[in-house]
């Protein structure tokens, strides 16, 4: 369960990140190197102005520039991400760098999240282009929201946009609502951006757990003691598809539009890794300038996609290689397509670090053709429950098995370690949950030769349940020599609301009892199964707070206070062959020794 946050220690830490900014700033660069303009006011097509602090080099000129918007208060750097040196740094590298308050955030005006963000991007690129420091070429980069506002303002195709750099781009209705249901980190984003400055919410008044199980979900902002409108846009199941940054997605128009060279940072533990993916295949797909884009995935969480990464993840551990130095990265790929002079960018159109091998690998196409669609598939006598019961994996497709059975109480879900954006914890050994009997446990046996796989990974469960809704969970875990049980992965995966089964825009409540096909997506995964090491995957229907529990009634989930127990059915036979569908990096899957 949740603990509550230590406001004081918590307090500090944003303080003297603050500080350490423009300290970091000052040691960067001294005040002949480049000079600042705050609060400069840039208005927009219907009067707004918004706000932008600017970083120049010292020495008059033409230059090009770079440019940040951010709904998270331009003034405040966020614990651990010091966006304001990273984005003023460019300055003494002969750029103009302009990070600026989203509309109705900050020392912006308007009002936030009104549908205007492309329009506000279009306006801003096109005023910095008529500058008297501008040479009239324009690059967008950022992270998260940050990266989201950059594809509203691209798709509007303003003349004067020549790149972007979109890191950890957030697919919202993914991220808000991964597999349909909303999580609490979905309630603590709105509460922070609810407002014009930043709302941190580690008070002592704040008890998030507490937050989490007030029903109805169309009035858990009151539990917080404040208004979040965009909270109730995510929660209301009519607008399913909710985009605040985008209006609506992206589509293949969209894409055909966007002619723009870009550089996509993600990583393999980054909760917007579906959104990063997503824009990257579009323009791979669409746009004309499919040529000129770049994949980097490290393995890393969403603040590590910004500030490089870390040898460790939990109990993950990597090589020093693994830290990549992004800002270092960004001013290359400026160099070569704001300042034109490189000849070329330096950089496959993907690479990606392999976990478990710890090893980069570089590719011509992402994901890559030599990843071939492998099954394992789901066995036991009917009694896998728990890490001790007969689960198993393997290759060969069912016969005639007994199916699997748990019972789902949404009052007492699996707990996640993800889910609270103000107290992240990295993924330790899964063994401890193991022991429930809501989890359905199956394991392969030893393997003699690696197992890598790059790219896409699917659960294909067939199951069936006695209500109306529910929820189901499927997690991808290595499990080291000592026994270790390690989760792979983003943590906004492996989740389906059975009445989003068909999409999260075509609500379909089920049959009880009826037998159904659940496409899961585990998202992409760059990893190696050692020899000695095992495949196991959990099946459950919670992951708490990640989403927040199904109340498994069928009533709209915005309006229900009602809660009842699920009885679940999982099948593994010939008509109803349950299996993990893996990228295999391999020609043929490899040998796996008797128990």
């Amino acid at each position: 369960m949740l603990k509550k946050a230590k406001p004081i220690k918590l307090a500090l830490l944003v303080v003297s990140m603050i500080l350490g900014s423009f300290m970091q700033i000052l040691s960067a660069a001294s005040a002949s190197e480049m000079r600042a303009l705050y609060d400069v006011r840039i208005p927009v097509r219907d009067g707004t102005e918004l706000s932008a602090d600017i970083w120049m080099p010292s020495a008059d000129g033409k230059y090009p520039a770079i440019l940040v918007t951010t709904p998270y208060v331009k003034a405040i750097s966020p614990p651990g991400l010091d966006l304001r040196s990273f984005i003023a740094g460019f300055a003494v590298h002969g750029y103009v760098a302009l990070y600026q308050d989203a509309r109705g955030r900050g020392d912006s005006e308007g009002e936030f999240l009104s549908g205007s963000s492309g329009q506000d991007g279009y306006d801003t690129i096109e005023w910095i282009a008529k500058q008297p420091w501008s040479n009239g070429r324009v690059c967008t980069m950022g992270w998260s929201a940050l990266a989201t506002v950059q594809w509203a303002a691209a798709r509007l195709e303003p003349p004067h946009l020549n790149c972007m750099v979109a890191t950890a781009s957030g697919a919202f209705q993914q991220v808000m609502k991964a597999g349909g249901g909303i999580g609490l980190d979905a309630v603590q984003w709105a509460f922070l951006t609810s407002g014009r400055m930043a709302q941190p919410p580690f008070d002592l008044s704040m008890d998030w757990e507490k937050v989490s199980w007030h029903r109805p979900l169309q009035t858990i902002d009151k539990a917080t003691g404040r208004d979040m409108p965009t909270l109730k846009k995510f929660i209301d199941s009519s607008t399913p598809g909710y985009a605040p940054f985008l209006n609506k997605e992206l589509d293949a128009d969209d894409y055909r539009r966007i002619n723009l060279p870009a550089l996509h940072v993600t990583g393999w533990f980054d909760i917007t890794l579906r959104g990063a993916l997503l824009y990257w295949e579009g323009m791979k797909q669409y746009s004309p300038a499919k040529d000129q884009q770049y994949l980097l995935i490290g393995p890393w969480d969403h603040p590590q996609t910004m500030m490089g990464g870390s040898t460790r993840y939990g109990e993950m551990e990597f090589t020093e290689d693994s830290i990549v130095d992004l800002p270092d990265l960004h001013r290359k790929f400026f160099d070569h397509y704001l300042k034109k002079n490189t000849g070329r960018f330096d950089f496959p159109y993907a690479r990606v670090y392999v976990t478990g091998a710890n090893k980069w690998r570089d590719f011509d196409v992402y994901p890559p053709y030599q990843a071939k669609e492998k099954r394992l598939f789901l066995h036991s006598a009917g009694k896998a429950n728990s890490l001790n019961g007969d689960g198993h994996l393997n290759w060969t497709a069912p016969a005639d098995e007994p199916a699997d059975t748990f019972v789902y109480d949404p009052r007492n879900p699996v707990p996640s370690p993800f889910g609270d954006m103000f107290q992240p914890t990295k993924p330790m050994d899964q063994r401890p949950l193991e022991a429930r009997e809501d989890i359905l446990v199956y394991t392969s046996d030893i393997l003699t030769e690696p197992l890598e796989i790059i790219g896409d990974v699917l659960m294909e469960l067939f199951a069936a349940t006695d209500g109306r809704d529910t929820d189901f969970t499927v997690k991808l875990l290595d499990v080291h020599s000592d026994g270790r049980a390690i989760l792979l992965g983003s943590p906004k995966s492996g989740i389906i609301r059975a009445r989003y089964r068909s999409g999260i825009e075509n609500e379909v409540l089920l049959t009880p009892g009826k037998v159904e096909k659940y496409s899961i997506s585990l998202l992409h995964m760059g990893h190696v199964f050692l020899p000695g090491h095992r495949v196991r995957i959990e099946v459950s229907s919670s992951a708490y707070p990640v989403i927040l529990p199904n109340q498994n009634t069928g009533n709209p989930t915005e309006t229900d206070t009602e809660w009842r127990t699920a009885h679940q059915t999982v099948y593994h036979n010939k008509i109803y062959p349950s299996a993990l569908v893996l990228p295999v990096f391999h020609d043929a899957p490899p040998k796996i020794s008797a128990k």
